[in-house]
């Protein structure tokens, strides 16, 4: 283990560096609020692809080397939604694609879900990237 930490210190790793910068911040101390927090942010004008997993994984890369470095500091990811963004343009992928026209720049949690499953558009996009990221098995608070 001695010698994973070491290596740890040592890496060049982007994830390690950026979890350095964090602890040299820090002082290596736990901050007032008793854990570091961690955010991501999620644009859900469409459905979750490859760039919402990444987005939360290199948040997620990040905490992880930072646990390393310091395992008495406590962390927390939020990953939060814009879900009050004007929809910019209707995903071909969807359904009702006229109904949504009709509704371009006006913020997603005002469109009607396009499925007829949600209250909102912003609301089924958010169940659907909730849904995403519980498959990856991630430790966060949604908001």
């Amino acid at each position: 283990m001695l010698e994973f930490l070491n290596h740890a210190m040592q890496s060049k790793a982007w994830p390690f560096i950026e979890a350095q910068k964090i602890l040299n911040k820090l002082n290596y101390k736990v901050p007032s609020k008793g854990y570091v927090l961690f955010e991501t942010g999620y644009g859900p004008s469409g459905l979750p692809h490859i760039g919402t997993f990444s987005e939360v994984a290199r948040t997620v890369m990040v905490i992880e080397a930072f646990k390393q470095l310091s395992s008495n500091i406590p962390t927390k990811l939020i990953c939060f939604s814009d879900d009050m963004d004007g929809l910019r343009k209707v995903p071909t992928n969807l359904p009702n694609q006229d109904m949504l026209k009709k509704h371009l720049d006006k913020p997603l949690t005002s469109i009607p879900d396009p499925f007829n499953e949600a209250k909102s558009y912003g609301d089924y996009m958010n169940g659907k990237l909730i849904q995403f990221l519980n498959t990856f098995n991630f430790t966060y608070e949604f908001l």
